[in-house]
């Protein structure tokens, strides 16, 4: 996320930070961050600017400046917009949280939402939404499919021909109007996998529990590090018999998820199959794929297609 793009209010802060950008992009991380330091002592206040510096001083290995900056970046915007908290777990100055800050997740594919499908498929070799498909494919037609973060609608249109009625949710309100250009689904909504079932938006009038038979989170539950909340909201969604069909990135070790210096979360297989078990789900397959590139390299991921048990 370009972080200065939050204006401090203060032209000759802003225009330090974003020189001071510049810099760092040259690789002069000292001087980047000597002149954030110098436009925070203008405007001591501005979460972005001591995020920015908590970024610089990270890069140049200044671990207790960083954690300090992230701090304060925590403290002037206690909604998390830019994720401190998961850096600060990174450093090991904070326990990891189970779940990210729904304003973090929010404005990042807010911000995203133009260059998305372009930057995902072309450059970044994503082909969960063609690998999804295919696994449910045999599982088809369905009658009507719920399709949980639904972004620009990527997923959408690979299995649009499988189902009679499409809904799509989405956290990011610039995601959902471009998936609603595309004109692939009959419902769009916001909907914040972060709450419990009845604030998250997922039911209401005309959309009540047990409605779908298929639901479907391609590349979502990455932003989610505990899933003991998501895997009851989808069983409430299917009727029985419907089938769950879902990615992850995988996680190896004993613990049941772990957040990555990219600031997503992987899961291991055996976490996953027994969340899906203990919210009444039968594993149906599963397959090894790579979710996208990743600084060059694949990222290691699952899918899974599961089926929810009577």
């Amino acid at each position: 996320m370009p972080h200065s793009q939050f204006s401090s209010g203060d032209a000759l802060a802003d225009r330090r930070v974003e020189y001071a950008r510049m810099l760092a992009e040259s690789g002069d991380l000292l001087a980047a961050t000597e002149l954030v330091e110098q436009a925070l002592e203008l405007v001591p206040y501005w979460a972005a600017g001591w995020f920015s510096l908590a970024d610089y001083r990270e890069r140049n290995a200044v671990v207790e400046g960083a954690v300090d900056a992230y701090r304060q970046a925590l403290r002037f915007d206690p909604q998390d917009v830019f994720g401190a908290r998961l850096k600060l777990a990174l450093l090991g100055a904070a326990e990891v949280p189970d779940l990210p800050p729904s304003r973090y997740v929010e404005s990042l594919f807010d911000d995203y939402a133009e260059r998305f499908d372009e930057a995902l498929v072309e450059r970044l070799n994503y082909r969960i939404p063609e690998d999804l498909a295919r696994m449910i494919a045999d599982k088809a037609p369905f009658r009507l499919t719920v399709d949980l973060g639904c972004g620009t609608g990527l997923l959408g249109a690979a299995i649009r021909h499988m189902t009679d009625h499409l809904e799509g949710f989405d956290l990011s309100a610039n995601m959902l109007a471009k998936a609603e250009q595309k004109a692939i689904y009959d419902y769009l909504s916001e909907a914040d996998l972060n709450l419990p079932a009845e604030a998250a938006g997922l039911f209401g009038p005309g959309r009540p529990t047990f409605r779908a038979d298929l639901v479907t989170a391609a590349d979502v539950l990455i932003y989610l590090g505990s899933l003991e909340t998501v895997m009851p909201l989808v069983a409430d969604l299917l009727s029985t018999g419907g089938h769950f069909a879902f990615s992850v990135e995988e996680a190896t070790g004993s613990e049941g998820f772990q957040l990555r210096e990219s600031l997503r979360y992987a899961h291991t297989e055996p976490y996953i199959r027994a969340l899906l078990e203990k919210s009444g789900f039968e594993t149906v397959a599963t397959m090894p794929t790579d979710i996208r590139l990743d600084r060059g390299k694949p990222v290691p991921g699952m899918l899974f297609l599961s089926r929810k048990e009577g």
